[in-house]
């Protein structure tokens, strides 16, 4: 255990490291949420279609949502100071090459090197508070971080909106590098080395294991390039299909692999923990169902249906987006008070009703009732983040939690990429066919009743969610015994 376990405080004003991983969270996501914005300006700025523009974003959610392990499991073994100032220079590198791209294929790349960098921040994160803070007092750390990535989404539409409308979209690139500069001095002065106390491990780079980690990151790449793929030109395709097959292929060496290597990337044990998989479960299934239901399909309905603006949109969004980061801290300490399951059934209960309102009262109804529809589901999404983390670290020893942060993170970002891709399909499918809405509450017009059948196949998977509430209770952590091979 570390020498900071059971003594670090939980306020960000007094706690020099935390503080340091809020604003890191804070910037990660509103670094994301400002470019959305500006996808517009960017596609007539560098003469590319707006589908293709769209690889501005698909390209940073693909190569961070494979990043988050990889650097959860070199933070166990090498100095997390040394492996948080790496990625933040990766970070401001992306960050500089974006702003200076001469061509859409520079930004793009920049994007890229931006999500390597950045990648590091949720597993790092949350991995230090399972280090730091012993269970019962983590639930509102992990609620104060939940709250930092709210704000950050409640914010980018709005700085991103100004900025690219006072002085274009390279401003919002040099704004991160600023920020990520702050933010490197910081850490570099602050953040303690959490594995100074360990003995040296010998063999680190072996015990690493490179190659199990590689193809966890590319299934995972490619399964999420595969549901994109699919949702944009039909799994007929070959790219669809293909790069599907490809991740399975890559997902089924990684599941052999760390059963036979002498050193996993992660303990065998850790994917038999009942705890552990059910809590990344309800990630997974309410990550998709707010992030890829809400957030996704709100502005297409709002612009495309209602002809709202994109600041009226935005709007419309922020209210929930800022109930998120207002609640989420205190509904964290809830989960260390009452225990995350009790939470998590509330919490899911209210995601699923403020989708449901959604799919039968709100869709094509004024953008007020809209508003609130997402208000109960925010409501309810900010009980689900810090409590499922809560969980999950009940799971996870000192020794991984890095890396077991890491894969936790892995299917909380995964949840957002693919649920946006299969609601988006169901959208699609949905308007093509132009038959009544499914739901018999739904009263609308036909032109929207397609949106009222995506957000009901999000509550199906809340619905889902609340069947892995199970799952969770009394549970023993993976120790590191489990992390040497031995499962």
């Amino acid at each position: 255990m570390n020498r900071f376990s059971g003594t670090a405080s939980a306020s960000p004003l007094t706690n020099p490291l935390l503080l340091v991983m809020v604003l890191a969270a804070f910037t990660s996501v509103l670094n994301n949420s400002m470019v959305n914005v500006a996808i517009p300006t960017i596609s007539r700025h560098l003469e590319v279609s707006p589908s293709l523009a769209g690889w501005v974003i698909t390209a940073f959610s693909i190569v961070f949502a494979t990043g988050v392990a990889l650097y959860g499991r070199v933070s166990d073994s090498y100095s997390f100071r040394g492996t948080f100032l790496a990625a933040l220079v990766i970070f401001g590198a992306g960050s500089l090459t974006c702003a200076l791209a001469p061509t859409f294929s520079y930004l793009v790349a920049g994007r890229a090197i931006q999500a390597a960098g950045a990648a590091a921040i949720p597993s790092l994160a949350f991995g230090s508070v399972a280090r730091l803070f012993p269970p019962g007092r983590r639930g509102v750390v992990f609620g104060t971080l939940s709250s930092a990535v709210g704000l950050g989404a409640a914010a980018g539409p709005l700085v991103g909106g100004l900025g690219v409308s006072a002085f274009g979209w390279r401003v919002l690139f040099y704004g991160t590098l600023a920020v990520i500069g702050i933010l490197f001095i910081a850490a570099w002065r602050f953040l303690p080395d959490l594995n100074a106390q360990r003995e040296p491990q010998p063999h680190r780079f072996v015990r690493l294991d490179l190659p199990g980690g590689l193809m966890l990151a590319l299934g995972a790449a490619a399964l999420l390039y595969g549901v994109t793929a699919a949702n944009h030109v039909g799994l007929a395709a070959p790219r669809a299909w293909g790069t599907l097959i490809l991740a399975a292929a890559m997902l089924a060496g990684f599941a052999l692999r760390i059963r036979t290597a002498a050193y996993p990337f992660v303990p065998p044990a850790l994917f038999a923990n009942r705890q552990f998989l059910s809590a990344s479960g309800i990630a997974l299934l309410s990550q998709g169902a707010f992030i890829g239901g809400g957030l996704f399909l709100t502005p297409l309905l709002l612009i495309n249906e209602l002809g709202l603006s994109a600041f009226q949109t935005g709007l419309v969004i922020a209210p929930g987006a800022f109930a998120v980061a207002l609640l989420a801290p205190t509904i964290g300490r809830l989960s260390d008070k009452f225990g995350p399951r009790a939470v998590l059934g509330i919490s899911l209960s209210c995601l699923l009703t403020g989708l449901l309102f959604m799919s039968s009262f709100a869709v094509g109804a004024a953008p007020w009732l809209v508003a609130v529809a997402l208000v109960i589901a925010s409501t309810g999404y900010a009980g689900v983040t810090s409590p499922a983390a809560n969980a999950a670290s009940k799971a996870l020893s000192a020794e991984i939690a890095g890396v077991g942060f890491g894969i936790y993170q892995l299917f909380f970002f995964m949840g957002a990429g693919t649920g946006a891709a299969v609601f988006g399909t169901v959208l699609s499918a949905r308007q093509r066919l132009g038959d009544a809405a499914f739901n018999p509450l739904y009263a609308g017009g036909e032109a929207t009743a397609a949106f009222s059948d995506a957000y009901l196949v999000a509550c199906v998977a809340v619905l889902l969610a609340l069947v892995l509430l199970t799952g969770l209770g009394r549970a023993d952590s993976v120790s590191s015994d489990a992390a040497r091979g031995g499962g």
